[in-house]
């Protein structure tokens, strides 16, 4: 081939090794964001739970997108992460709405529920407050917690813990269970999931 030739073939060359790149990059993209997750995820009600987080088994893809999204996440003998992206109606979280969450203390030593925005960091929260855990959670006689989120408190909620959730942005909430019984790491769809409902309109 001479070099008028070689020349010519140049542009078709870089448009198939950046055509190449784009398509590599965007399926990895794909499958550390969304794909592959949902063969190990379980779900209940309106929580998910990954089923190889932290786990020796995990694939590649699973590892990196623990270290993308869930930092440092722990095997499932020593904690169990459920993560709620919609409520209990399937509608997605929003910061701007407010949301009331009732559930039973799960079955572990420890527990926590925290507030995210859409790109897994904390919120710029009033007081620092960005989470609520079993050490301060007020039960009712049924042994029952309930926690509002919202931008603002709501006054007619005074009674109720609340997460702030400033913004207009997605919204995640985690549910972190420490030591949880061995029945509930065996099988994590035996969490009696939080319900999670929107209060009024947003």
């Amino acid at each position: 081939m001479n070099a008028s030739g070689l020349t010519s073939r140049i542009p078709a060359l870089l448009w198939t090794v950046l055509l190449g790149v784009f398509l590599g990059v965007g399926t990895a993209w794909w499958a550390i964001r969304k794909g592959g997750a949902a063969q190990s995820l379980v779900k209940v009600g309106p929580w998910e739970t990954s089923l190889l987080a932290g786990s020796p088994t995990a694939d590649p893809y699973t590892r990196a997108r623990v270290a993308v999204v869930g930092l440092l996440a722990l095997g499932r003998q020593e904690t169990l992460y459920y993560v709620a992206r919609t409520d209990s109606s399937g509608q997605a979280l929003r910061s701007r709405c407010q949301y009331r969450i009732d559930g039973l203390a799960p079955p572990t030593r420890w527990w926590s529920l925290t507030a995210y925005a859409d790109d897994h960091f904390l919120f710029e929260a009033p007081q620092d407050r960005f989470s609520l855990n079993g050490a301060v959670a007020q039960l009712d006689p049924r042994g029952e917690f309930h926690v509002m989120t919202g931008p603002v408190a709501n006054p007619s909620s005074a009674a109720l813990a609340w997460l702030p959730t400033p913004g207009d942005r997605g919204l995640e909430l985690t549910l972190r269970l420490y030591h949880p019984l061995p029945a509930l790491q065996q099988d994590p769809r035996g969490l009696i999931a939080p319900t999670i409902e929107r209060v009024g309109l947003c």
